[in-house]
């Protein structure tokens, strides 16, 4: 079913991609965004990525589908074809997402072969034809995540003249990732790891360009990483460390919007119950629980706890984990799903 429109304006207010957390394949989906949204209300979350084609041909309802609870959401799209993306994004628009955002940085073969993804990059005046089509046909921002640049480009000059080309098609919003990406010779993690940060390529951005929205992705894991990034530019996206560490949202809700984050517990409580309610639409628990396995990281009582989501109960009694040095005498008041 598709959900009620947000207020364009509200969506693109000063501030909005303050917090981001990354498109993930096979990560950020719905449940997943429900979590996250539980743990940061502020924070702007992006769909896994959907191909146009998908989006015009397959189970919308599956593939679009999501809570009301987890607005601002945005939707990530992958294609090269404007008109294509532009039907696309109309229709994300009517399910009611508040962004739509094109992917210009996955390097995966798979993405390659279909034009679209990094290899984009090589492509400026196509993205940017891609964009002009989808913001003739929404009212909502149209957004890119990119890379610095692809395989023996110049990163100094590329960037650069990559965002100049999209922005004068109406793109004010990018997501840099501040790697260069290797589309021969590298696989997606190795991507994600081996290509150096340079992150002052993203400053130098926002210095040419005050204007426009630039949001830092790539290697953020901390607060401390969050920083300088929080000073310098409009925002940050995390990717993994969102993923492995959620409770890092929670913090970094409070830093960025001085919000009280909610406390490991009760998120635990609030998750239990979307797990009986989301049972009665045939979702397992460990569907569910699988997104939570981070949540104690650091704390006392993580390794119970991940234990207990792997065999797939969900506890309810979530303090009872942080017994000092007795992870043993946890006891784990599983959920009654079917797990």
């Amino acid at each position: 079913m598709s959900q009620p429109k947000t207020d364009a304006a509200v969506a693109s207010a000063p501030g909005a991609w303050r917090l981001c957390v990354a498109p993930m394949m096979d990560w950020t989906d719905r449940h997943c965004r429900y979590f996250h949204r539980l743990l940061s209300p502020h924070a702007r979350l992006y769909s896994e990525m959907v191909v146009a084609q998908a989006v015009l041909h397959g189970d919308r309802k599956r593939l679009l589908g999501f809570s009301r609870q987890e607005h601002p959401l945005a939707l990530q799209l992958g294609g090269s074809d404007p008109g294509l993306l532009a039907q696309a994004a109309r229709i994300g628009e009517d399910f009611g997402y508040d962004e739509i955002n094109l992917n210009c940085g996955c390097p995966s073969d798979r993405v390659q072969s279909g034009r679209f993804g990094a290899c984009l990059m090589l492509e400026p005046a196509l993205v940017a034809d891609c964009v002009a089509a989808m913001r003739s046909a929404v009212a909502i921002p149209v957004t890119v995540k990119c890379r610095i640049g692809v395989d023996d480009q110049d990163e100094q000059t590329t960037l650069g003249h990559f965002v100049e080309q999209v922005a004068a098609a109406g793109c004010e919003v990018f997501f840099v990732h501040a790697r260069k990406a290797m589309l021969k010779g590298l696989n997606p993690k190795e991507n994600r790891e081996i290509p150096p940060l340079r992150y002052a390529l993203a400053y130098e951005l926002k210095q040419r360009h005050p204007q426009l929205t630039v949001v830092l992705n790539g290697g953020l894991a901390s607060q401390a990483d969050c920083a300088r990034p929080l000073t310098e530019l409009d925002g940050v996206m995390l990717g993994r460390a969102a993923y492995h560490d959620p409770y890092l949202l929670a913090a970094l809700e409070q830093q960025c919007f001085g919000t009280t984050p909610i406390s490991r517990e009760m998120g635990v409580e609030l998750m239990h119950r979307y797990v009986l309610e989301v049972a009665h639409h045939g979702v397992l628990a460990r569907h569910v629980g699988r997104h939570m396995l981070g949540l104690y990281q650091g704390v006392t009582g993580a390794k119970a706890w991940r234990q207990a989501l792997a065999t797939g109960a969900l506890p309810l009694a979530a303090a009872a984990l942080l017994r000092p040095n007795d992870e043993s005498r946890a006891p784990l008041e599983a959920c009654t799903v079917e797990c």
